[in-house]
């Protein structure tokens, strides 16, 4: 999002008459849309956590792909367009297929191998009762200390070895953050995870 921080219309001045270098922005020319009060659905969630490493990159072009984007019915713009990249979908047109359609074949879909701010980046394979290592030792640790702020999480035993217990304790967390109930740390739970015992760690720590 460039460096934008989601709003409403009568704040976007506000940062930049206080000093900040940032503007606020509500337009989906640069942002989506947010409005306070209104729902968030939580398929698009699921979908956003899935693919929230990933970025996209020309060869050569180091700086970040800045990629425009409108509704295509009330906004047009020189980039993806909300409605048009839904009747591409409908026709069979992949994700990269569409972002071809939109900036050029020489557009590309990178993952980031690691993730600012986590503690451990993801192993590359799901976690599930059976595995074990260093990985599950790691997240183990990281849900007892995120279950002193959640106690609906029940504590576990930090062995790096992923039985029954853990995958409890993974559903449980699982299902105050609104993912599928499912044992198994997969992409987004293992970032989820991450992020959620970065917030309750920080919240600990002296000002």
């Amino acid at each position: 999002m460039a460096g934008r921080i989601l709003c409403t219309k009568p704040l976007a001045s506000l940062y930049r008459n206080k000093g900040y270098n940032f503007t606020i922005t509500s337009s989906t020319a640069y942002d989506q849309k947010w409005m306070r009060g209104r729902n968030v659905y939580e398929n698009i969630d699921r979908v956003v956590d899935s693919v929230f490493a990933n970025y996209l990159s020309r060869p050569g072009v180091r700086q970040p792909i800045f990629t425009a984007y409108c509704d295509g019915r009330r906004v047009t713009c020189d980039g993806l367009s909300q409605w048009g990249s839904r009747y591409l979908a409908e026709e069979g047109y992949s994700a990269i297929d569409i972002i071809h359609y939109y900036y050029g074949n020489d557009m590309y879909i990178n993952s980031a191998d690691s993730i600012a701010g986590v503690p451990s980046s993801w192993p590359g394979y799901n976690l599930t009762i059976g595995s074990s290592g260093e990985k599950v030792r790691q997240m183990q640790q990281q849900l007892n200390r995120i279950a002193q702020n959640y106690p609906a999480i029940p504590k576990i035993a930090v062995d790096g070895i992923y039985g029954p217990a853990t995958a409890q304790s993974v559903k449980a967390f699982q299902g105050i953050f609104n993912l599928p109930q499912t044992g198994v740390v997969d992409y987004p739970t293992w970032y989820s995870i991450s992020n959620i015992y970065v917030g309750v760690s920080r919240i600990s720590e002296p000002g």
